[in-house]
């Protein structure tokens, strides 16, 4: 003998145990949806001036919503053990999308505004006999609409979250492929990023006691405490940080934002690439961060915080045409500066960094090279007199007459 199903208290079963006159409560009801489910769309539009701001594929959904709820409360109080009559059921009307139309907190609003109006039709609606049960159940019914709506919510957001982690991480490995482009930049805007905000990226290694997702969060969190936006991913044992520059779009500004959020990577090195425009241009500050990370032990005396362009020797050594070409650029400066500036660097350098055996070789004063290293250190930027900086030179002098 088959169990007798459990009466939900509340429910239509439970106020009225009588089949019949349950069926003739439902059919007063049923008879009235129409004007009831009118009635709860008025009264939405007057208590909350937000509903007349949606487009009216939106307040077309909240009429559906109504209609379903109307109905569904009708059903679920003529038999409540129907499994396709949950209060959860009404949300299914409306596409996934409607949460990103309403928020939790509007769709609480439109609950609790309907279950008013619902009560208000019934007492002007209904019969004597038939309010109190009515009045009772909706009580109960309201309650798990409520739990649903959370519900369906709380999903949505999970969803989401979990699509905005992928699209987050496609951008961020089209970046270091060097394959944005339109399709890619408009899924960052679904993201909030802005198209023309200055952007650097950071390389460093990943924190070992967290997985993907929650050093990605852990990165957000450090942007958004700092005023910044941030996309990552973890690609090996590597995480990729693109975040925006604000003003400080130069070397020393990036270096104090790395220096901010050093705590979201792994112990080691975070190597970050020149500050560009913005995303459209990320690639090139996420190339030379990457090709930077690649061949930072090779410098043992590495700062902790180092840019790309400090890496260029070993990034050259290491096959990266980039590199390559930054350095072909110095030769090329020196030789644009005149002959002198290219002999008198070769010669030092040549003569281990003495400027009297330079002077002696050359047959020139002493004096003289001395203000010629200066001028090859405003021409290029980079000192003969510094050993980090002799080494990039020696290696800039052999790649230009290469390329010569």
């Amino acid at each position: 003998m088959a169990p007798k199903p459990t009466i939900t208290p509340g429910s239509g079963r439970a106020l009225v145990p009588s089949d019949r006159a349950r069926a003739a409560i439902v059919g007063h009801l049923r008879a009235k949806s129409g004007t009831i489910a009118t009635a709860i769309v008025q009264a939405i539009g007057e208590a909350h001036p937000w509903y007349s701001d949606l487009d009216a594929d939106s307040r077309s959904w909240i009429s559906m919503i109504v209609s379903a709820a109307v109905d569904n409360f009708a059903t679920w109080f003529d038999d409540d053990t129907d499994e396709d009559v949950t209060p959860a059921s009404i949300f299914a009307v409306a596409p996934r999308s409607m949460t990103r139309q309403l928020t939790l907190g509007q769709t609480v609003d439109l609950v609790r505004t309907s279950i008013t109006a619902i009560e208000h039709q019934i007492d002007e609606l209904m019969p004597k006999a038939d309010r109190g049960p009515l009045q009772t159940s909706l009580l109960y019914y309201s309650r798990s609409t409520a739990f649903a709506a959370a519900e369906v919510y709380a999903w949505a957001a999970e969803s989401r979250g979990s699509w905005d982690e992928h699209v987050e991480s496609r951008i961020v490995d089209a970046l270091m492929r060097d394959q944005i482009d339109e399709d890619m930049l408009s899924r960052a805007s679904t993201l909030g990023w802005p198209a023309s905000m200055p952007v650097v990226v950071m390389v460093g290694a990943r924190p070992r006691a967290k997985d993907q997702a929650v050093a990605v969060d852990a990165l957000h969190q450090g942007a958004e405490a700092i005023e910044r936006q941030a996309l990552g991913a973890v690609q090996g044992e590597h995480l990729v940080a693109v975040v925006s520059a604000g003003n400080d779009a130069d070397s020393t500004g990036a270096i104090k934002l790395a220096k901010q959020l050093q705590d979201c990577f792994g112990p080691g090195p975070i190597v970050f690439g020149p500050v560009v425009a913005g995303l459209a241009e990320a690639h090139i500050s996420a190339v030379e961060a990457a090709s930077g990370a690649a061949v930072v032990n090779a410098w043992p005396e590495h700062p902790v915080i180092v840019a790309a362009d400090s890496l260029l020797p070993e990034r050259a050594l290491a096959g990266n045409p980039g590199a390559q070409q930054a350095l072909v650029t110095v030769y090329q400066q020196l030789v644009d500066a005149g002959s002198d500036l290219l002999e008198t660097c070769a010669g030092f350098l040549d003569h281990s960094g003495s400027i009297e055996a330079t002077a002696r070789d050359m047959f020139i004063h002493p004096n003289t090279v001395r203000y010629r290293l200066k001028r090859i250190q405003e021409v290029t930027g980079y000192s003969p007199a510094n050993a980090r900086d002799a080494f990039l030179l020696r290696l800039a002098l052999t790649l230009g007459r290469l390329a010569a």
